[in-house]
């Protein structure tokens, strides 16, 4: 591969560890925003429920842009646009102010989870070979950095903007360094197929869509409820409650690191058919646990099982409209968000009228339905990701420059 295709996946890969940093250091200090802005425990649902719903704005927004600018341009200003968002949320003194905050990072995120998913996905044409496990893998990585040095922040007794606005001075300049890197790739038309006249059906994306919100009901359960499950459930220190997490990202950082590999020897299909049985298994563990250890093990089961399914969901999205895969992925993306909104609530709900060993039972069946649409994950033929490589003689695209 050339020089410039490597230097486009290198800095596409920090913009996802950025993202990842980021998102984790806003997520995992809720308790400390909610303290700072004195909101209500009734009143913290609307701020947390807010920003998905408007990033689904930004994501739909994105689709109706790229018409016009390239991905590139809007991953490149979203991203510090993100940045300068979660220094807002530590820095303000008002309930208004975080408001503000909250509402540019979530239209703000939209658009960067949507432009870093096309170009991923676009790249990955272009390679003839699945590599979109590893920008996924560097999501991962920057969370269990962004977690950490959260937690770092909350030991010390940092105030917010101690803990954002170095992270931010660091990630905002290095992520607009690396943007001149970034490599647009051009659509691939295939004749014959339902994607090629620049058109997404959403019939034919329905199977992923339906996925991805599974992927996210389950993520969302493990990030919302082990600390809680692990101790009220199953009897943990509250030191011990905080483990669970730390180890389902973990596993998804390493699940996601050799996933590529497996999708290249095996094909997509296997991968998504073992990693949903996989995550199926570990819920069924977790929900039958004895004792806090055995839940530690289905956690980890968990993570390796769903780190392959969103990954593919967006690469099987681009394959399936190769024409209009820009289209395709922001709409997919909505469905994120979907899950986020559903996954946590579901539970509680759930926990709450019946019993949260009952309530790890309904992600678990989710998850197995994914096993129905795995056929949608299948490369079409003389494509990458169905246990073989296409030849790598593909057009290098263009840089970000090429607007």
């Amino acid at each position: 591969m050339t020089d410039v295709l490597r230097r486009g996946r290198a800095s596409l890969a920090f913009s996802f560890f950025a993202q990842g940093a980021g998102f984790a250091l806003l997520v995992t200090r809720i308790p400390a925003i909610q303290d700072r802005y004195g909101i209500s425990d009734a009143l913290l649902p609307v701020f947390l429920a807010a920003v998905p719903i408007l990033a689904g704005v930004g994501s739909v927004t994105t689709e109706q842009l790229v018409k016009r600018v390239r991905p590139s341009r809007l991953l490149r200003w979203s991203q510090p646009v993100v940045l300068l968002a979660l220094v807002g949320v530590g820095a303000g003194g008002q309930l208004a102010e975080l408001a503000v905050a909250l509402g540019v990072f979530g239209l703000a995120v939209g658009a960067l989870d949507a432009s870093m998913n096309m170009l991923g996905v676009s790249l990955q044409r272009t390679y003839g070979r699945s590599i979109m496990l590893s920008f996924h893998a560097a999501y991962s990585l920057g969370g269990i950095v962004g977690a950490s040095l959260a937690w770092a922040g909350a030991h010390w007794h940092l105030a917010l903007w101690v803990s954002y606005l170095p992270v931010a001075a660091v990630l905002l300049p290095a992520t607009l360094a690396g943007s001149r890197w970034y490599v647009d790739g051009d659509p691939a038309p295939v004749a014959e197929e339902p994607g090629a006249r620049g058109a997404v059906v959403f019939r034919l994306l329905l199977p992923l869509c339906l996925v991805m919100t599974f992927a996210y009901i389950g993520d969302s359960t493990v990030s919302n409820w082990s600390a809680k499950y692990l101790k009220d459930v199953l009897g943990s220190s509250e030191q011990l409650a905080t483990v669970p997490y730390n180890v389902y990202m973990v596993t998804t950082l390493v699940g996601r690191a050799i996933g590529d590999f497996g999708v290249r020897r095996f094909g997509a299909v296997a991968v998504v058919r073992l990693g949903a049985l996989v995550a199926a298994g570990g819920f069924a563990v977790v929900s039958v646990a004895p004792d806090a250890s055995v839940g530690m093990l289905g956690f980890t089961l968990l993570g390796l099982g769903l780190c392959v399914l969103v990954p593919q969901t967006f690469a099987a999205a681009g394959r399936l409209f190769p024409g209009a895969s820009d289209a395709a992925i922001a709409r997919l993306n909505i469905f994120n968000y979907v899950g986020f909104l559903v996954g946590s609530p579901l539970v509680g709900a759930l926990g709450d009228v019946w019993s949260y060993r009952g309530a790890m039972l309904v992600p678990m069946v989710l998850v197995l339905v994914t096993l129905v649409y795995a056929r949608s994950f299948a490369a079409q033929p003389d494509r990458y990701g169905g246990g073989h490589e296409r030849p790598r003689t593909a057009d290098v695209g263009r840089g970000s420059n090429g607007l």
